[in-house]
């Protein structure tokens, strides 16, 4: 038995566990949060990919709060009139690859009070994050919402098809339906 409980941005990983699980038989079933919708008041455009995230960003100069990782920044270079703030867990171990960024080292969860206030206070005008989904990221986005900020979210990335539930609960009901324990 297998439970595929990865990011919901780690496609490679999920496929590969797909292919293999087929390939050998072995029973699969993916835990994955439910994506973030948009409520009323929200100002969202869905995008598919990085590029397309850097591509919807205007040509007029804004103040971006990146909330991708540090993995994906090299889309926005594409953008280099930008000013980017980005939420690190950890230090950049060199140069930012965007000439106008600012990193602030912070590891989730967040909270509303502290996002208002770290949005408000870089006077950050549009937000870009990938639909990870969950509590633990959420506030920046109820924190837009207060602001009336526009906020680009990347959608997950498209996975074959597998079984899948919300909760540690329900796998621990599907190990005990599978396994009869």
């Amino acid at each position: 038995h297998v439970v595929d409980a990865t990011h919901p941005f780690a496609a490679q990983m999920s496929r590969n566990t797909v292919a293999a699980c087929a390939a050998t038989g072995t029973a699969l079933i993916a835990l994955e949060r439910r994506p973030w919708a948009a409520g009323p008041g929200d100002d969202w455009t869905h995008v598919a990919d990085l590029d397309a995230a850097a591509a919807a960003l205007p040509d007029e100069p804004e103040r971006v709060f990146l909330a991708i990782g540090r993995q994906h920044l090299a889309a926005f270079a594409a953008k280099p009139q930008h000013h980017y703030l980005l939420r690190l867990v950890d230090p950049p171990e060199g140069a930012l690859p965007l000439p106008d960024a600012e990193a602030v080292i912070s590891r989730g969860p967040f909270g509303y009070d502290d996002d208002l206030e770290l949005l408000r206070s870089r006077r950050i005008t549009r937000i870009v994050t990938k639909n990870a989904g969950g509590e633990g990221a959420r506030a920046k986005l109820d924190a837009a919402r207060t602001l009336g900020l526009p906020v680009i979210v990347v959608d997950r990335p498209a996975l074959p098809p597998r079984a899948s539930v919300e909760t540690v609960a329900e796998v621990l009901a599907w190990l005990h339906a599978e396994r009869g324990v």
